[in-house]
């Protein structure tokens, strides 16, 4: 009997590594847009096998689409970190995400077809659902669902690819503004009146929130930013007035 695997084998490993991946990353994805990671946190292989079981070429799968999506960056002979982002990195990428994003509300053709609204409604009910309960998981792959529906509606497929990629990208600033209840309560505000504006063809005041939307995630990650390097200042200052004088 031969010890090769038969073609249908290989491929159930296939789907399973692929599976693993997906629900890794998917885990990993979570814990850093919830703060449970933070900027500059290392990512260790060997504990990332431990806790979701998983073998070495597979955690290293899952890394590289982490760094692909620009959650993590990796450094030769050093490791993987969770990404950080400079003021100006931010400002950059939320320019990007302001001008895909509005571009896209305007290329909507209105009045968009009543099963499209109502499909954009049911989305929105459940992140309302989630955001009422409190249930972060079901509120943040809801509003992924509500802007991948929302942006589909231009039936530009390229653009709301980037849109995609921009977003993913923003993960780790919008690590602030997703766990706060003000914020969460904000964003759900914020799809109710985009379905408004859809419903009443009113396209400028779409475009309008859509700008809107984008700047409570980027504001608190530069608050924040400026702070800790403000804090930082003033702890070298007491340090350097610690030490010695030298004769």
């Amino acid at each position: 009997m031969s010890g090769t695997l038969e073609p249908e084998s290989n491929m159930a490993i296939e789907v399973d590594n692929e599976s693993q991946v997906r629900m890794t990353v998917e885990t990993l994805e979570e814990d850093i847009v919830f703060g449970h990671m933070h900027p500059r946190e290392r990512l260790v292989e060997d504990e990332l096998r431990a806790r979701f079981c998983l073998k070495r070429h597979v955690v290293r799968q899952v890394l590289a689409e982490l760094e692909q999506m620009g959650l993590v960056e990796r450094k030769k002979n050093i490791g993987a970190f969770v990404k950080s982002y400079s003021v100006k990195e931010v400002i950059d990428l939320y320019v990007v995400r302001d001008i895909l994003e509005t571009n896209c509300a305007r290329q909507i053709a209105m009045p968009v077809a009543p099963e499209k609204l109502e499909e954009l409604d049911a989305i929105q009910q459940r992140h309302d659902d989630a955001v009422r309960d409190s249930d972060l998981h079901v509120a943040f792959r809801m509003n992924i669902s509500f802007h991948k529906a929302l942006f589909a509606l231009s039936e530009n497929v390229v653009l709301t690819e980037m849109i995609e990629l921009a977003a993913q990208r923003a993960h780790v600033i919008r690590s602030l503004s997703m766990v706060v209840p003000g914020f969460l309560e904000k964003a759900r505000r914020d799809h109710r009146q985009m379905i408004e504006a859809l419903r009443e063809c009113d396209q400028e005041r779409l475009v309008a929130l859509c700008r809107d939307h984008l700047l409570p995630s980027r504001d608190a990650y530069i608050e924040k930013h400026r702070r800790l390097a403000h804090q930082s200042e003033r702890t070298d200052s007491v340090l350097s007035l610690k030490r010695p004088l030298q004769d």
